[in-house]
């Protein structure tokens, strides 16, 4: 056997073996019930391609990145938090929305930039990130509103708000949707009690003064978008705030396009445009956020 296939053997057994220990040390908590082995396996691939390119060496948007294009050709699979019972850390690194694509990306990134690479690194971090405050109580503690996201994740300093800076326009949302449609969702519907939380929320986040860029003014300030910064696209929509999120990433044309998890059916990938002409097209979006990743 040559050298190069002993050293991929060794490898793969390596990475078998990290699995099952995680798997076996875990196997009597309550993350045992919300992921899977598959899971485990993708999140050790993810932090192997960070030692094979020496990511926690990079800048943080870098990072992000390249996390964000090593989930390309993922499918996109829709509700993957809505699960029954209480409320608990759901891990899907297999199928992601929109907005667990970009969770996980963070996270990962985070997790890579710190050295802390263990599967409960990741866990903990994931929690840090989706939770208000980083902690898990009960289903309203989920950022279930992305506007409310950016609000709790800057109080963190996960991220910067940068849109005022690049010249944004005031914006107040309005929100008021899930509240007035629990048939919706599954947690509403058998705990009416969590009704009149989500309604507080809303209404705290409808105080917040936010910033945004107007589609025809995304060109304009496209020059001051990162390749690496988040991108949440603000929607007309009644009673929502943002409507999809994803990445920015600049391309050999010079120009910034989006990273992103599309819609059912389709998978994780990058727009054929550049972004502003992607918002543009779509009658669903009216302009969008930029959120600046910082160093952990």
């Amino acid at each position: 056997m040559s050298h190069s296939k002993r050293r991929k053997k060794s490898g793969m057994y390596r990475i078998s073996l990290i699995v099952f220990s995680v798997l076996l040390f875990l196997s009597s908590n309550t993350y045992s019930q919300v992921f899977s082995e598959k899971d485990v396996e993708v999140c050790s691939s993810k932090f192997k391609l960070a030692v094979d390119k020496s990511l926690c060496k990079k800048p943080i948007n870098e990072v992000v990145i390249e996390i964000g294009k090593s989930f390309l050709a993922t499918e996109y699979v829709a509700h993957t938090l809505e699960t029954e019972g209480d409320e608990q850390l759901v891990i899907n690194l297999t199928g992601l929305d929109c907005t667990t694509f970009l969770e996980n990306a963070i996270t990962l990134s985070r997790c890579i930039k710190k050295s802390k690479t263990s599967f409960e690194d990741y866990q903990n971090e994931l929690t840090f990130v989706r939770y208000r405050d980083g902690k898990i109580d009960k289903y309203p503690s989920r950022l279930h509103y992305f506007s409310d996201w950016i609000y709790n994740n800057q109080q963190k300093g996960i991220v910067k708000d940068i849109t005022e800076e690049l010249g944004g326009k005031p914006i107040k949302f309005k929100l008021n949707f899930m509240s007035e449609n629990p048939k919706y969702y599954k947690q509403l519907q058998k705990n009416p009690e969590f009704i009149p939380v989500i309604s507080k929320q809303e209404k705290e986040i409808n105080s917040r003064q936010y910033y945004y860029i107007p589609e025809d003014d995304i060109e304009k300030i496209e020059s001051k978008i990162q390749t690496g910064d988040l991108i949440a696209l603000t929607t007309p929509e009644k009673g929502l705030d943002i409507g999809h999120v994803g990445i920015a990433i600049k391309m050999a044309n010079g120009r910034i396009h989006f990273l992103h998890a599309p819609l059912v059916g389709s998978k994780v990938q990058i727009t054929e445009t550049p972004l502003s002409d992607y918002v543009i097209k779509n009658k669903k979006r009216n302009g969008l956020i930029v959120l600046r990743v910082q160093e952990p």
